[in-house]
């Protein structure tokens, strides 16, 4: 496996990415009062299979108990330290269009450990507009966030056209992570870990199952009235 594929734990990059959908699952059945689940119970919750949630969560060195299964409080604290969740990570949101005011209201980031420190434009006829109840900053602020604020996430929501100068700015005020919104391919050097977000070519594979789905029920429809 690659140095790029795996993680400085030694998690593959695969599992890391699942490893979100296990606590969301698990966090979900602790409120529900559920003690205890199978890896059968918690896969299904996940949407994955049981062999693969085994093996995501042998990396962290969870293996469940025969016949009882996982304990559900003790499992969702592993991997929210496993996650680097058991801090506040300060973000910024660059990009003051549609998406970015969106991203700016969104309470979840809170719920999660996600403090939003600042949001950023390099628009100056937008600087200064409170946007969520926060102001928005010019794009010169970057370091003084990094220094001062601890920022160490930078959530990309400008057009195409303006996020590889975004990133760059982030990358140069000292920021290690990255996550774009924007339909773009960004160039950072190692060491910057670089998340992309692309609506339009989710919702694209979701025309693709969606077409095979109307396919399908057409064929299904012509046999029957054959």
């Amino acid at each position: 496996m690659s140095d790029a594929a795996t993680t400085r734990r030694g998690i593959p990059e695969a599992s890391v990415a699942r490893l979100p959908g296990y606590l969301r699952a698990l966090t979900a059945l602790a409120g529900h009062g559920v003690i205890s689940v199978s890896s059968e119970e918690l896969a299904n919750a996940a949407g994955v299979s049981s062999t693969m949630l085994r093996k995501d969560l042998s990396h962290l060195g969870s293996y469940g108990v025969r016949g009882v299964g996982y304990d559900v409080e003790r499992l969702a604290a592993e991997i929210t330290a496993a996650l680097g969740l058991t801090r506040e990570w300060p973000v910024a949101i660059v990009g003051m269009g549609n998406l970015g005011r969106a991203l700016a209201a969104y309470r979840g980031f809170e719920e999660r450990g996600f403090e939003v420190v600042a949001l950023l434009d390099g628009d100056p006829r937008l600087l200064g507009e409170d946007v969520a109840g926060r102001p928005v900053r010019p794009m010169s602020d970057l370091p003084g966030l990094v220094a001062e604020e601890g920022l160490a996430i930078g959530v990309i929501a400008t057009p195409s056209s303006g996020a590889q100068d975004a990133c760059d700015r982030l990358v140069a005020a000292g920021v290690r992570s990255v996550l774009n919104f924007a339909p773009a391919v960004l160039a950072v050097p190692d060491g910057v870990v670089v998340r992309n977000v692309d609506l339009s070519t989710e919702l694209q594979i979701l025309a693709f199952h969606g077409q095979r789905v109307a396919a399908a029920a057409a064929a299904t429809t012509s046999e029957v009235v054959a």
